[in-house]
């Protein structure tokens, strides 16, 4: 695994978003589950009001928004994931 790996859905030949493959597991831990968690709150906060009111356009923005944090949390678990397995 290289040192710096790009964050995944971003679609270009130079990457500028790049996760430490080497920083301390608990530090990629922290970092996925503050994503994920902001990300559910806000979920979870919508899903109890009439925010939306049915327009459909604004609900594919929020959701392609809401993707971006999720995503990022889902790479570093996946670098997290990696490590554990190499250690065994």
């Amino acid at each position: 695994m290289t040192r710096y790996m790009p964050i995944t859905g971003i679609d270009c030949t130079i990457p500028s978003l790049l996760i430490d493959t080497e920083a301390p597991i608990d530090v990629l831990h922290d970092t996925a589950a503050y994503r994920i968690h902001s990300v559910t709150q806000l979920l979870e906060a919508l899903s109890l009001s009439e925010a939306f009111g049915g327009d459909a356009a604004l609900l594919r923005e929020f959701a392609r928004v809401s993707v971006i944090p999720l995503r990022d949390g889902c790479d570093l678990l996946d670098v997290i994931g990696r490590r554990l397995r190499a250690q065994l």
